[in-house]
């Protein structure tokens, strides 16, 4: 399902880390696919307050906890840098769908990295 939210779909997700020879972009792609899979969730299942949205950041800070698994094995990891990187850009799509007052930590809040 293509990404309709012009911000969203126009974002180059993870870009700092695609920038960073550190970071192996094959396993950075995996991760720009999950913040594009919560974007159309979002647009599939329209939540209309925190907790709804909260819901599926945390589905997908899963995915990215299975994620860094990958890192480690390809002699990287997900360190200070990459979460920063992560962490804006889960705030950069909540944003986007109108939620604004999101908490940056808590759209994360399930991370083990």
């Amino acid at each position: 399902m293509p990404i309709t939210n012009r911000q969203m779909a126009g974002h180059a997700f993870l870009r700092q880390m695609y920038a960073d020879t550190y970071f192996p972009d094959p396993v950075v792609d995996k991760g720009r696919a999950i913040l594009l899979r919560l974007c159309e969730r979002i647009e599939a299942e329209r939540p209309t307050d925190l907790t709804a949205l909260y819901a599926l950041t945390w589905a997908a800070t899963d995915e990215f906890n299975v994620l860094e698994a990958e890192f480690e094995a390809a002699g990287s990891e997900i360190e200070t840098v990459a979460r920063e990187i992560i962490a804006e850009d889960f705030w950069r799509v909540a944003s986007a769908y109108g939620f604004a007052d999101a908490d940056a930590e808590e759209l994360v809040a399930t991370r083990e990295w």
